[in-house]
């Protein structure tokens, strides 16, 4: 009887622990696939599916439980009815002899050997307790944050369909009440306007390039018209100058150019008995009323007019070789150019412009290879860069210097001078004149506001 309950024992054991392995295996099964399904379900399918879910796992929960405390009985009997089974194996060992006795031996040692299993299935089952209240643990942060996601959606849906609403019923009652506001006389004019804007949208679809390529041409057509008309009227007041002053006789040279923002001043032999170009010197100067402005370092035939020279005529004293000096200026004050003003005043509400420019000199030497560099003018400062490598980079000071390119050549216009500070300094040539004369306004206007004035040399 004693060896039968030693084995009925044993094959509780193992079913306790098949049994731990199926509740394991079963609140697995079940928390894969709740998180599984939340994904695709809705906030009210979502918990009604979590709480069935937690229901079942509430219950498999309870069965483990109920397992756990069998088996701890079962175990807290098996350490007293081995150590009774020992002293009767002992006592019987005492008692009998010969082939008897080797029985009751081998019975011993049998009886070590199982104690030696159930140790170890203790163990294992210790193990598995342990694991199990881990899995336990794990089900319910699971369950809480389940619960906590389910939540926050159905708070956030709530949200979302309140503001919707909300959203709808103000877009009808202002549709209302600009329905309710508009006459009769206006409700047309709008079916008319938009009959316009649908034939508008039309045309643009089927005729916009050519359009837009007619007014091109157009408008390139008026400038050329302008450009003439310009230098005629430049060349009569030449000549008026010139019947004026015949008196004081006639002049070796001619200023030729158009006198406006952008273009370029050019003197030129009047006729070929007028002394070599190379021989001569020439100073440009800005005109304020009757004194004379000496421009540093427009010093060449050539000058092109910068912002500071709009509204100022511009004056060139030629010192001949013979020791005698001739004076060329301009026949009225330099005109700007057509909506630079307002493209730099869109450039100040943006904070700032990029210019792509290529260095041709740096501190006073050429530069052999033009690279190609980006100029940005903010609010604060002027940087000149390429890439992540900084080539400049300084706030507006008194040290600073910016001005129109003061030299010759076919590039005056649309280059610039700038002192970034005393042992740097960059001529920059931009891509085109407007460009150059916008960067010189637009790093005037914010250094103005930095309460620095920036100019050339001496300005």
């Amino acid at each position: 009887m004693r060896g039968v309950t030693a084995e009925v024992s044993y094959d509780r054991t193992d079913e306790g622990k098949e049994g731990l392995a199926a509740a394991r295996e079963m609140v697995g099964k079940e928390s894969s696939d709740l998180w599984g399904r939340v994904k695709r379900m809705s906030v009210r399918d979502l918990a009604s599916k979590f709480e069935s879910g937690q229901a079942a796992a509430q219950a498999a929960a309870a069965r483990l439980a109920e397992e756990q405390k069998a088996k701890e009985v079962a175990l807290l009997d098996k350490p007293a009815l081995l150590k009774k089974l020992r002293g009767l194996l002992g006592d019987l060992l005492g008692r009998v002899a010969g082939r008897n006795k080797d029985d009751v031996t081998e019975a011993l040692i049998t009886v070590d050997a199982v104690e030696a299993q159930w140790t170890q299935r203790e163990t294992e089952a210790m193990q598995e307790r342990g694991e199990s209240r881990k899995l336990a643990a794990l089900f319910q942060k699971a369950s809480e944050d389940a619960k906590s996601i389910i939540e926050k959606e159905r708070q956030e849906a709530q949200a979302e369909i309140e503001a919707a609403r909300a959203t709808a019923l103000r877009c009808q009652q202002a549709l209302e009440e600009q329905t309710h506001a508009l006459s009769h006389a206006e409700q047309e004019e709008l079916v008319e306007l938009r009959q316009e804007i649908k034939e508008a949208r039309r045309i643009t679809m089927l005729h916009a390039p050519s359009k837009v390529m007619d007014m091109e041409y157009e408008i390139a057509g008026l400038r050329q018209q302008l450009t003439e008309k310009a230098l005629e009227v430049v060349a009569l007041r030449k000549k008026v100058d010139a019947l004026v002053s015949n008196s004081e006789g006639p002049s070796h040279f001619e200023l030729q150019g158009e006198e406006r923002l952008g273009s370029s001043l050019v003197i030129v032999p009047a006729d070929s008995l007028s002394p070599e170009l190379g021989k001569c010197k020439f100073q440009w100067h800005r005109m304020h009323g009757i004194k004379a402005e000496t421009i540093i370092g427009a010093t060449r035939p050539q000058y092109a007019p910068e912002p500071l020279d709009v509204g100022k005529k511009l004056k060139v004293d030629i010192d001949l070789p013979d020791g005698s000096r001739e004076s060329l200026a301009t026949s009225g004050p330099i005109d700007g150019a057509a909506g630079l003003g307002q493209c730099v005043e869109a450039l100040v509400r943006k904070g700032g412009a990029e210019f792509n420019v290529r260095i041709f000199q740096e501190n006073g030497e050429h530069v052999v290879k033009a690279t190609f560099q980006v100029l940005v003018i903010d609010k604060s400062r002027m940087k000149l860069f390429k890439g992540r490598h900084n080539r400049a980079k300084e706030e507006y000071s008194s040290s600073m210097q910016l001005c129109g390119a003061r030299g010759g050549g076919d590039a005056a216009a649309r280059s610039l001078y700038w002192v970034a500070n005393k042992s740097l300094t960059f001529m920059l040539v931009l891509d085109s004149e407007r460009e150059r004369n916008a960067a010189i306004m637009l790093a005037r206007r914010f250094a103005y506001d930095c309460n620095v004035i920036l100019g050339g040399p001496d300005d």
